[in-house]
């Protein structure tokens, strides 16, 4: 089995327990699981992606209650 066949399993297993639990996955976040998978991005590169797209969130959800 390919490390690009076994991140595809990986991501849909995610995808699969997040659906479970009710958890919403933003576009985003499907964009680089897909491009993770295919072996575009690194690890880190998607962790530092994710990171900083939920840290603008916050910030955006901080003033919005401000």
């Amino acid at each position: 089995m390919t490390s690009i066949t076994k991140r595809i399993i990986a991501v849909k297993t995610a995808d699969a327990i997040n659906a479970i639990e009710g958890a919403e996955i933003s576009d985003y976040a499907k964009i680089l699981s897909k491009n993770w998978a295919l072996g575009r991005l690194t690890d880190t590169q998607m962790k530092q992606a994710l990171l900083s797209y939920h840290k603008k969130i916050a910030v955006q959800e901080h003033y919005n209650n401000v």
